[in-house]
């Protein structure tokens, strides 16, 4: 455990490969070993549901997973070929997202290549040249398409009481707070979003919940309002205890913006109005 934390920071950068175009792409079988797979047939049916779920989004499979594999000569003048892949950033995402959970590298993974993923569909700034502020908007937007998605799919498992299913979220990431509780820790006015309160780190926290558990349900095809709220709370409090591996803080104690999103936006507009 205490070693994977030290490499947290480099153990999936470091095998990392970039191609002669500046294209970056990681090799399945290095993927494999990292994720602490030791037979390839194993980890080859986890590449196939990340294949499916590739799929399932409208991409194209070939732009992520391209075949890498060679051959190998194995003696008496034979050879057979070794199957690998060269893999996007997205193609990990959906590999970690589909790997064993209880390997605790696999939650590492899913934290790493969920954020840099994210991260990675900016397209007119580098993330990191972004202000606080403007990771604030992309990050909310982000929460807001995905919290669209999550409820297509609590939908789909049978949810009716959708206030009751994201408080289970809030209940596990935040250490038993409900919506409300968190509202009043932050001292919001009455039915003020709380999202719109929160920082770019805090947004992340939530958008990788929002995202684990839209997987969690269709992957597991959960039935049921029950079940999907305890899904819910579980990845919640998943979602919790690798912050807490990873020495990050907990986001109750993340600080609250000094002015909400909608506030920064209505700045923005009377600032336009001046110059105007």
């Amino acid at each position: 455990m205490n070693e994977i934390k030290e490499y947290n920071e480099t153990i999936f950068e470091s095998i990392k490969h970039i191609d002669g175009y500046g294209n970056e792409y990681w090799l399945a079988r290095e993927l494999m070993s990292t994720l602490e797979y030791s037979k390839w047939s194993n980890f080859a049916s986890v590449i196939e549901k990340a294949k499916s779920a590739c799929e399932l989004s409208n991409k194209m499979v070939y732009d992520h997973f391209t075949d890498a594999g060679k051959m190998v000569n194995i003696g008496s003048k034979t050879s057979r070929n070794i199957e690998d892949y060269k893999l996007s950033r997205y193609a990990c995402y959906l590999i970690v997202q589909n790997s064993d959970p209880r390997k605790e590298v696999v939650a590492l993974g899913q934290t790493y290549f969920a954020i840099q993923t994210r991260r990675q569909e900016l397209t007119e700034k580098e993330y990191s040249l972004l202000t606080e502020d403007e990771k604030r908007f992309y990050q909310r937007s982000l929460t807001k398409k995905g919290n669209y998605s999550l409820n297509q799919a609590a939908r789909k498992a049978g949810v009716k009481n959708f206030g009751e299913f994201h408080n289970a979220g809030y209940k596990g990431l935040y250490n038993g707070e409900t919506a409300d509780d968190i509202a009043k820790r932050k001292e919001l006015r009455y039915r003020e979003d709380i999202l719109d309160n929160m920082g770019s780190d805090e947004l992340i926290a939530n958008l990788f919940r929002i995202s684990q558990t839209e997987q969690k349900l269709k992957r597991d095809n959960i039935q049921g309002e029950r079940k999907a709220k305890e899904t819910h709370y579980e990845v919640g409090q998943e979602v919790r205890n690798t912050i807490k591996r990873l020495g990050g803080t907990m986001p109750e104690d993340l600080p609250t913006p000094k002015k909400s999103l909608k506030e920064l936006e209505k700045d923005d507009k009377n600032k336009l109005i001046g110059d105007i």
